[in-house]
């Protein structure tokens, strides 16, 4: 494409834009405010899987070994366990360490009266898993480990947050879809009103020997800028909004934000921007050039 052929299929479809200004504005509208919806379901979405993830970094199993077994034999067993994909992290506990734990737990002054470690064999292994749906293969694994005696894992605490997981998984792509499809419905009735009002001058055009691909551009570009428009008045708009709502619930709810870990707004943007200036401009191009493509027959 030449630069000044590029230039006019530029000039026509801002045109387009203003010539049907009522069905501009409605698919602007309708974008943006399917884009807003999904960046509020992404951002609390994006959220709650980080507190999951988090949740999961501190489900773990612990590993206890034979009577006995060798210091050596006990740190090649933990070796083997922390070259599995599934372990975020690996924590040796001592005999020793393990009874001051209890002690400090649960006995306190009345832990004077014993001379002697009653958990003398219960040095082991406390592993963190980097994914908690993996557990299940992890402990097979760790069983299959010459000098292990019991694996200690929580199945429901597993399970939960394995489900939870899968329940977000399918509502976002859910959502997701439907907001898609409202979109490229209503840019679709946009392009085709433009066809519409402008068949005549196409028919000239192409009678003069203009390529399909001339025509059909400036409906494209008209897409994608009302894509590109749709997408950005939203990102402003979430954009203030999770920062009020974080300083909010900073001030507030101090201990609530120490229990749960939020995402920062940039941490937030760093992927919704991109994503939704995309989807914005995708809806835009795959409405108009499938609306085109229908109804351009000249």
């Amino acid at each position: 494409m030449r630069i000044n052929t590029l230039f006019y299929t530029i000039r026509q479809g801002l045109r387009n834009i203003f010539r049907n200004k009522s069905f501009t504005l409605a698919s602007i509208a309708t974008i943006s405010s399917c884009l807003f919806l999904f960046g509020l379901f992404f951002s609390i979405v994006t959220n709650f899987q980080n507190i999951v993830k988090n949740a999961e970094q501190k489900v773990g199993i612990t590993v206890f070994f034979d009577e006995g077994l060798e210091d050596k034999r006990i740190e090649e067993i933990g070796q083997l366990i922390s070259k599995r994909p599934e372990v975020s992290e690996i924590h040796f506990v001592s005999a020793e360490e393990a009874w001051d734990s209890f002690k400090e737990d649960y006995l306190h002054e009345y832990a004077d009266g014993f001379t002697e470690n009653p958990l003398e064999n219960s040095a082991n292994y406390r592993v963190n898993l980097s994914d908690v749906s993996m557990q299940s293969a992890l402990v097979t694994y760790i069983e299959s480990i010459p000098g292990v005696r019991k694996i200690n894992r929580s199945e429901l605490t597993a399970t939960t947050l394995t489900g939870i997981n899968a329940l977000i998984a399918y509502v976002s792509v859910g959502i997701i879809a439907i907001l898609l499809a409202v979109s490229i419905f209503l840019i679709s009735n946009t392009v085709t009103i433009g066809i519409s009002v402008r068949k005549e001058e196409i028919n000239i055009m192409k009678y003069i020997g203009a390529t399909d691909f001339f025509v059909r551009s400036p409906f494209v570009i008209e897409g994608m800028l009302i894509g590109l428009i749709g997408a950005v008045i939203p990102l402003g708009i979430i954009y203030v909004l999770y920062n009020i709502v974080m300083e909010y619930i900073i001030d507030r709810f101090p201990m609530l934000t120490n229990l749960l870990s939020f995402l920062t707004v940039h941490e937030i943007f760093n992927v919704l921007t991109p994503v939704s200036l995309g989807i914005g401009v995708g809806i835009g191009f795959l409405g108009s050039i499938v609306t085109v493509r229908k109804h351009l027959r000249v």
